[in-house]
C-alpha cells in the first residue's frame, strides 16, 4: 500500500523552528520526487519545496529560500523539511506528496500520492 505520513507540526512563536517529517511506505524514494506543499485558510495550496535524485536536486519557493531546508534519510525512507525563522505567514497545513515521474513542480495535480497533512501554526 502506497502511503505518505507527515509529522512534526505544531504551534511555534515567530522566529522559531520546526522539523517536518514525511515517511514513505510501499515504495522507495530513490526514483521519485517528493514535494512539500502548504495550504492556509482561504488560500490555494502552494508549493514550498521539492527534492529528487537522492537529495542532489532541491527546489524552494522564493518565500522560504534561506529559511527552509529539504533533505532525506534514505535508510529511513523519509524526507524532512527543516523550517527556521518561521513567520506568521508560514501558518497552514503542510502536505508531502509523491511525483513518480521524477518531476518537481508547483502544479499539485501531477503529484499522485499525498499524506494527510500536518498543521503548522506560527503565532505569538
Amino acid at each position: 500500500q502506497l502511503q505518505l505520513v507527515e509529522s512534526g507540526g505544531g504551534l511555534v512563536q515567530p522566529g522559531g523552528s520546526l522539523r517536518l517529517s514525511c515517511t514513505a511506505s510501499g515504495f522507495t524514494l530513490d526514483y521519485v520526487a517528493i514535494g512539500w506543499f502548504r495550504q492556509a485558510p482561504g488560500k490555494e495550496r502552494e508549493g514550498v519545496s521539492c527534492i529528487r535524485g537522492r537529495g542532489a536536486i532541491t527546489n524552494y519557493a522564493d518565500s522560504v529560500k534561506g529559511r527552509f531546508t529539504i533533505y532525506r534519510d534514505n535508510a529511513k525512507n523519509t524526507v524532512y523539511l527543516q523550517m527556521n525563522s518561521l513567520k506568521p505567514e508560514d501558518t497552514g497545513v503542510y502536505y508531502c506528496a509523491r511525483q513518480r515521474s521524477f518531476v518537481c513542480s508547483n502544479n499539485a495535480a501531477i503529484f499522485d500520492t499525498w499524506g494527510q497533512g500536518t498543521q503548522v501554526t506560527v503565532s505569538s
